[in-house]
Protein backbone atom coordinates (compact mmCIF):
# COMPACT_ATOMS: atom_id res chain seq x y z
CA UNK A 1 0.00 0.00 0.00
CA UNK A 2 1.46 3.28 -0.28
CA UNK A 3 -0.45 6.86 -0.13
CA UNK A 4 -0.14 9.93 -1.03
CA UNK A 5 -0.36 13.44 0.41
CA UNK A 6 -0.97 16.64 -0.98
CA UNK A 7 2.28 18.74 -0.17
CA UNK A 8 1.26 21.87 -1.73
CA UNK A 9 0.61 23.84 1.46
CA UNK A 10 -0.82 22.63 4.92
CA UNK A 11 -0.03 20.00 7.34
CA UNK A 12 1.14 17.74 5.27
CA UNK A 13 4.45 16.81 6.84
CA UNK A 14 2.63 16.16 10.20
CA UNK A 15 -0.27 13.57 8.47
CA UNK A 16 3.39 12.04 6.60
CA UNK A 17 4.50 11.73 10.12
CA UNK A 18 1.48 9.42 11.59
CA UNK A 19 1.92 7.17 7.86
CA UNK A 20 5.35 6.13 8.76
CA UNK A 21 4.03 5.52 12.63
CA UNK A 22 1.91 2.98 11.09
CA UNK A 23 4.49 1.72 8.38
CA UNK A 24 2.53 2.60 5.71
CA UNK A 25 4.30 3.29 1.99
CA UNK A 26 3.80 7.28 1.72
CA UNK A 27 5.30 10.26 -1.16
CA UNK A 28 4.45 13.70 -2.12
CA UNK A 29 2.17 15.55 -4.61
CA UNK A 30 3.48 18.46 -5.62
CA UNK A 31 3.41 18.65 -9.31
CA UNK A 32 1.76 16.50 -12.31
CA UNK A 33 4.08 14.20 -12.74
CA UNK A 34 3.77 12.81 -9.52
CA UNK A 35 0.52 11.50 -10.64
CA UNK A 36 2.45 9.20 -12.81
CA UNK A 37 3.62 7.42 -9.09
CA UNK A 38 0.73 4.06 -8.10
CA UNK A 39 -0.89 4.79 -5.09
CA UNK A 40 -3.68 3.91 -3.39
CA UNK A 41 -4.97 7.24 -1.03
CA UNK A 42 -4.71 10.26 -1.32
CA UNK A 43 -4.82 12.79 1.80
CA UNK A 44 -5.39 15.98 1.51
CA UNK A 45 -4.02 18.38 4.37
CA UNK A 46 -5.79 21.08 6.09
CA UNK A 47 -4.20 24.61 5.51
CA UNK A 48 -5.80 27.59 3.32
CA UNK A 49 -8.21 25.70 1.31
CA UNK A 50 -8.50 28.67 -1.55
CA UNK A 51 -4.80 28.34 -1.97
CA UNK A 52 -5.09 24.89 -1.90
CA UNK A 53 -7.73 24.97 -4.58
CA UNK A 54 -5.66 27.44 -6.39
CA UNK A 55 -2.57 25.63 -6.93
CA UNK A 56 -4.27 22.09 -7.51
CA UNK A 57 -5.53 24.40 -11.54
CA UNK A 58 -2.64 25.96 -11.70
CA UNK A 59 -0.38 23.08 -11.68
CA UNK A 60 -2.64 20.94 -13.21
CA UNK A 61 -3.38 18.52 -10.31
CA UNK A 62 -7.11 19.42 -10.52
CA UNK A 63 -8.94 17.39 -13.44
CA UNK A 64 -7.12 13.79 -12.67
CA UNK A 65 -7.31 14.01 -8.46
CA UNK A 66 -11.43 14.89 -8.96
CA UNK A 67 -11.32 11.94 -11.59
CA UNK A 68 -9.92 9.72 -9.70
CA UNK A 69 -11.47 10.38 -6.43
CA UNK A 70 -14.82 9.80 -8.41
CA UNK A 71 -13.58 6.90 -9.91
CA UNK A 72 -13.01 5.40 -6.33
CA UNK A 73 -9.70 6.40 -4.69
CA UNK A 74 -9.90 6.74 -1.05
CA UNK A 75 -9.27 10.27 -0.08
CA UNK A 76 -9.40 11.88 3.64
CA UNK A 77 -9.52 15.30 4.01
CA UNK A 78 -9.17 17.19 7.43
CA UNK A 79 -9.81 20.85 7.36
CA UNK A 80 -9.27 22.31 4.46
CA UNK A 81 -9.35 19.52 3.02
CA UNK A 82 -13.04 18.83 4.04
CA UNK A 83 -13.67 21.81 2.59
CA UNK A 84 -11.93 21.02 -0.81
CA UNK A 85 -13.92 17.91 -1.17
CA UNK A 86 -17.85 19.76 -0.12
CA UNK A 87 -20.22 20.16 -2.81
CA UNK A 88 -21.15 23.17 -1.15
CA UNK A 89 -19.61 25.90 1.29
CA UNK A 90 -22.21 28.06 2.93
CA UNK A 91 -21.60 31.79 1.66
CA UNK A 92 -19.36 31.00 -0.83
CA UNK A 93 -19.83 30.30 -4.37
CA UNK A 94 -17.05 28.93 -4.75
CA UNK A 95 -16.60 25.25 -4.94
CA UNK A 96 -13.50 22.92 -5.23
CA UNK A 97 -13.56 19.28 -5.90
CA UNK A 98 -17.18 19.24 -4.55
CA UNK A 99 -17.01 15.32 -4.85
CA UNK A 100 -18.57 14.71 -1.36
CA UNK A 101 -22.26 15.53 -0.58
CA UNK A 102 -21.46 17.58 2.43
CA UNK A 103 -22.10 21.28 2.97
CA UNK A 104 -19.32 22.70 4.75
CA UNK A 105 -19.27 26.28 7.05
CA UNK A 106 -15.71 27.53 7.01
CA UNK A 107 -14.03 29.18 10.05
CA UNK A 108 -17.01 28.04 12.03
CA UNK A 109 -15.71 28.29 14.69
CA UNK A 110 -14.05 31.68 14.34
CA UNK A 111 -10.39 32.70 13.26
CA UNK A 112 -7.01 31.72 14.90
CA UNK A 113 -9.11 32.28 18.99
CA UNK A 114 -11.77 29.78 17.93
CA UNK A 115 -9.17 27.11 18.01
CA UNK A 116 -9.54 24.41 20.59
CA UNK A 117 -9.37 20.90 22.14
CA UNK A 118 -11.33 18.68 23.38
CA UNK A 119 -12.50 14.39 23.13
CA UNK A 120 -15.29 13.19 21.63
CA UNK A 121 -16.71 10.00 20.38
CA UNK A 122 -15.61 8.30 16.80
CA UNK A 123 -18.34 6.12 15.39
CA UNK A 124 -16.41 2.87 15.04
CA UNK A 125 -13.19 4.09 17.54
CA UNK A 126 -14.71 5.34 20.23
CA UNK A 127 -13.15 8.57 22.46
CA UNK A 128 -10.31 10.23 20.98
CA UNK A 129 -8.92 13.86 20.95
CA UNK A 130 -9.45 16.45 18.17
CA UNK A 131 -7.99 19.56 18.02
CA UNK A 132 -10.06 22.45 16.29
CA UNK A 133 -7.83 25.07 14.12
CA UNK A 134 -9.70 27.58 12.69
CA UNK A 135 -12.35 24.88 11.73
CA UNK A 136 -14.97 24.30 9.45
CA UNK A 137 -17.77 22.08 10.69
CA UNK A 138 -20.48 20.02 8.04
CA UNK A 139 -23.92 21.46 8.44
CA UNK A 140 -26.08 19.26 6.19
CA UNK A 141 -24.60 15.89 4.79
CA UNK A 142 -26.99 13.62 2.31
CA UNK A 143 -28.49 10.49 3.10
CA UNK A 144 -25.32 8.44 1.67
CA UNK A 145 -22.95 10.02 3.69
CA UNK A 146 -22.34 8.39 7.26
CA UNK A 147 -22.06 10.99 10.01
CA UNK A 148 -18.96 9.55 12.68
CA UNK A 149 -18.68 12.43 15.29
CA UNK A 150 -20.65 15.48 16.37
CA UNK A 151 -19.02 18.19 18.86
CA UNK A 152 -21.81 20.31 20.50
CA UNK A 153 -24.40 19.28 18.12
CA UNK A 154 -22.06 20.05 15.11
CA UNK A 155 -21.06 17.15 12.18
CA UNK A 156 -17.10 17.01 12.50
CA UNK A 157 -16.17 13.90 10.88
CA UNK A 158 -18.10 11.68 8.12
CA UNK A 159 -17.90 9.10 5.22
CA UNK A 160 -19.20 8.52 1.70
CA UNK A 161 -17.70 5.50 0.16
CA UNK A 162 -14.48 6.33 -0.64
CA UNK A 163 -14.04 9.85 0.99
CA UNK A 164 -13.36 10.58 4.73
CA UNK A 165 -13.46 14.03 6.24
CA UNK A 166 -12.41 15.18 9.52
CA UNK A 167 -12.97 19.46 10.75
CA UNK A 168 -10.67 18.22 13.35
CA UNK A 169 -6.90 17.54 13.12
CA UNK A 170 -6.16 13.99 13.93
CA UNK A 171 -1.92 14.61 12.57
CA UNK A 172 -1.80 17.10 15.49
CA UNK A 173 -2.11 14.56 18.26
CA UNK A 174 -0.35 11.48 19.78
CA UNK A 175 -4.02 9.23 18.87
CA UNK A 176 -2.81 7.38 15.10
CA UNK A 177 -6.79 5.77 15.44
CA UNK A 178 -8.09 8.00 12.50
CA UNK A 179 -5.14 7.42 10.31
CA UNK A 180 -5.28 3.98 10.64
CA UNK A 181 -9.55 4.04 10.04
CA UNK A 182 -8.34 5.70 6.72
CA UNK A 183 -5.76 2.69 6.28
CA UNK A 184 -8.24 0.24 6.64
CA UNK A 185 -10.54 2.20 4.10
CA UNK A 186 -7.68 1.70 1.62
CA UNK A 187 -7.57 -1.91 2.36
CA UNK A 188 -10.99 -2.54 2.05
CA UNK A 189 -11.58 -0.66 -0.94
CA UNK A 190 -8.30 -2.02 -2.55
CA UNK A 191 -7.45 -5.39 -1.27
CA UNK A 192 -3.65 -3.92 -0.73
CA UNK A 193 -1.60 -4.26 2.54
Amino acid sequence: MRVAVLALQGAFIEHEQKLSQLKVQLFEIRQRRDLDKPFDGLIIPGGESTVQGKLLHELGLFEPLKKRIEDGLPVYGTCAGLILLAKKIENDERVHLATMDITAVRNAYGRQLGSFHTEAEFKGIGLIPMTFIRAPYMKEVSEEVDVLARVNGHIVAARQKNQLVTAFHPELNDDLSVHQYFVDMIRETSGRE
